[in-house]
């Protein structure tokens, strides 16, 4: 099984943020990506809603004798990973806001969320918070419109620009110096938030935290692929590719698929 792909889905194409740190530290590791972009956002959809479209993805991948489920969607695994490890055998690492460590570094004891509206509103979020909000203010601040336009290509555009300066603004009144980023389409936009926060505020996604875990669980399970032999990597969309294609660089081949 050691050989067998690790499976990744999202809502589109915002989770190959997460598939880059991953293969970064699992170079070896074949991978089958799925951007379900055709039901994204999830951010907006019901908890049932959610976990039925997380459902359907993780059949797709176990259908494809996938060894690990990373669920590279924060509104999914708030809302629908408990399920999913109720459910199935195979091991699933989830994704959540890195609330935690902006919490205990933060000097000026008030921190940004950006996040959809389904993991802002999810228990497991409210839960983390609670638990590390002692003491410091939390700026929530739901991020309507952004995955849209990062899934029409538009990350660079005058909209995003509009949008981003308009749910900065009351985190940056508040003198935030942590900017939690809670949604896995989001890491493609902190060139520009670096240009729109003041120097001071670090951005904190949740990227590199997965990665690890995912290492840590593979090799709990003794599922570590350590083959030599160049790694298989696929991506499929149920949209259109081209967007996935762009963000992913290098000669990276996209398929349509329909589910």
């Amino acid at each position: 099984m050691s050989k067998h792909s690790i499976g990744i889905f999202d809502s589109g194409v915002g989770g190959t943020s997460i598939w880059k740190t991953i293969h970064a530290l699992l170079p070896n590791e074949n991978t089958i990506y799925l951007a379900d972009s055709v039901n994204g956002p999830y951010g907006q959809k019901g908890k049932e809603a959610i976990i039925a479209l997380s459902e359907k993805n993780t059949e797709y991948l176990l259908n494809q004798n996938c060894k690990l489920i990373v669920v590279a969607c924060n509104t999914a695994t708030t809302n629908a990973i408990s399920y999913l490890r109720k459910k199935y055998k195979v091991p699933f690492i989830g994704i959540e806001p890195a609330i935690k460590p902006a919490a205990l570094q933060t000097q000026t004891k008030a921190i940004g969320v950006l996040a959809t509206k389904g993991t802002l509103s999810s228990e497991l979020f409210f839960n983390t918070s609670q638990l590390y909000s002692k003491g410091i203010k939390i700026i929530e601040q739901e991020g309507e419109g952004i995955v849209q336009l990062i899934e029409g290509g538009d990350i660079k555009s005058t909209h995003m620009k509009l949008l981003l300066q308009t749910y900065l603004k009351p985190m940056i009144e508040a003198n935030i110096d942590y900017l939690v980023l809670g949604c896995t389409h989001y890491p493609y936009l902190i060139p520009q938030l670096e240009k729109l926060l003041p120097k001071h505020v670090k951005i904190i996604d949740s990227g590199e935290a997965v990665a690890r875990q995912t290492k840590t669980v593979l090799e709990q399970n003794q599922l570590l692929n350590n083959n030599e032999v160049k790694s298989d990597l696929k991506f499929y969309s149920n949209a259109n590719t081209k967007v996935m294609r762009t963000l992913l660089g290098g000669d990276f081949s996209v398929k349509y698929l329909e589910f």
